[in-house]
């Protein structure tokens, strides 16, 4: 153990850049923006090593300046990048009211148009208690299954 201890003490900058890399490949392979953070500041710390402070110092050094990086820098670059949850605007559809362009039986599907343009395949609610819902009617969209609306016939 000591002489392994030695050798990564006699080439410090060396060592850092073995933690640079690896924390890139890490980074690589997860893309969570996480050790990115560890590896600009293992690219920092190749030239603070150059300075006479004791290795557990460099070593302290490292994980503040990870840390500030992590706490203050990643969630900007999370939302610049738009990493994580993809979001959509789907659920908007709730409420909206559609136009029946193929008529809407209880057993067999139809098809309605959004406001903005969109053609949808469209189911009829369950207890909906209408058996067909005419082309040409209006529909209040009740929610989004997957690709298909679930949707109500508009009291009048």
């Amino acid at each position: 153990m000591s002489d392994f201890l030695n050798l990564i003490l006699s080439h410090l900058p060396w060592f850092w850049v073995a933690v640079m890399v690896v924390a890139l490949v890490f980074e690589a392979i997860t893309f969570s923006l996480t050790t990115v953070w560890a590896a600009v500041s293992a690219f920092l710390m190749i030239f603070l090593c150059r300075a006479a402070l004791p290795f557990r110092w460099q070593l302290l050094i490292f994980f503040v300046i990870t840390i500030l990086l992590m706490v203050f820098t990643r969630p900007f670059a999370v939302k610049k990048l738009k990493l994580g949850r993809v979001t959509t605007n789907v659920n908007s559809m709730d409420g909206q009211e559609v136009l029946v362009v193929k008529k809407i039986t209880r057993f067999e599907k139809g098809e309605v148009k959004a406001s903005n343009g969109v053609t949808w395949t469209a189911m009829c609610a369950d207890g909906a208690g209408e058996g067909e819902i005419p082309k040409g009617s209006v529909c209040l969209v009740e929610r989004v299954e997957g690709n298909t609306l679930i949707v109500r016939a508009k009291a009048e």
